[in-house]
């Protein structure tokens, strides 16, 4: 499925998007896709969280691509990246659209990253043997059930229906008050610009009706039953005052997954965005870990 005008435009809502300069356009499983491709060295794959895009990463891909060929695409439907047919929102689908995207770029990730929804999409392609990068990172992971939260399951899924619910959500973006306190409702605070970047997105219908469809089309039941079986080394970071994704979710993976790690940092559920240079050290001192220990089973 292509663009339509409720979808953001690149000319428009893109003139100033951070990291510009890394942009490019890749044509992948029926979809055109908004990639940035930074640096040199281990390919290290970002995947923002739901509703978000690109932008989320403004601070920290630079200090990645000091040290790794970093790729970072928008979601299916989020962004500057096209709409796919409603089974690609699945996290099933997605996994399998974003293994489509890598196979065309030829790339094979050494290290995978995910903020949020994207950490569940990273631990369902490594279940699913579509990834196995050295270090799964999982920022704020969202990769257990969210128990009583309304916005996941049957009450997404009536938005989703509701033609009119992603109207309704952009209509509410116009005014940055109500896009301020959204983000502060997750426990984070992050500066003017970075509220603007989320506010554009918000305000184009047909972003809003993908962060709809993917939250209705979530399966965290399914991934629950399959952590165990991952066996590439996870680090859990959390921010500790997230309040979308309980810091209590983390703790409790990093006590139940024996390949697993947590790192607590002051912040929000978008810790990434508060404080990039604390989150690159710590992505880069895991890595370094992993890349010393393979280096030294292999002498």
């Amino acid at each position: 499925m292509g663009f339509r005008q409720d979808h953001p435009r690149w000319d428009v809502e893109g003139k100033d998007w951070p990291n510009r300069e890394t942009s490019r356009f890749v044509e992948a499983g029926g979809l055109r896709w908004h990639v940035q491709m930074a640096g040199e060295g281990p390919a290290l794959l970002l995947l923002h969280g739901t509703g978000a895009a690109t932008h989320s990463w403004r601070g920290l891909l630079p200090l990645l691509a000091t040290r790794f060929r970093v790729i970072a695409p928008d979601l299916p439907g989020h962004g500057f990246t096209a709409m796919p047919v409603s089974a690609g929102l699945s996290l099933r689908g997605m996994s399998g659209l974003v293994d489509g995207l890598l196979r065309q770029l030829d790339i094979r990730p050494d290290v995978a990253v995910g903020h949020s929804a994207g950490a569940a999409i990273l631990a369902a392609m490594v279940i699913e043997r579509l990834a196995m990068p050295k270090t799964l990172v999982a920022l704020n992971g969202a990769l257990l059930p969210m128990r009583g939260a309304g916005l996941f399951g049957p009450l997404a899924r009536l938005l989703f229906l509701n033609p009119l619910a992603p109207r309704i959500f952009s209509w509410r973006a116009e005014d940055m008050r109500a896009t301020r306190k959204l983000l502060e409702g997750t426990g984070s605070v992050i500066d003017a610009r970075g509220i603007e970047f989320y506010a554009r997105l918000f305000r184009k219908p047909g972003h809003v009706a993908a962060t709809l469809g993917m939250m209705a089309n979530w399966e965290l039941d399914w991934l629950e039953r399959r952590l165990p079986r991952m066996d590439v080394p996870l680090l859990l970071v959390t921010g500790v005052n997230d309040r979308a994704v309980a810091p209590a979710q983390a703790r409790d993976l990093a006590r139940r997954l024996e390949a697993a790690r947590l790192v607590e940092l002051e912040g929000g559920h978008l810790v990434h965005e508060e404080r990039p240079a604390d989150v690159a050290r710590v992505i880069i001192d895991e890595v370094t870990i992993h890349i010393r220990g393979a280096t030294e089973n292999c002498q």
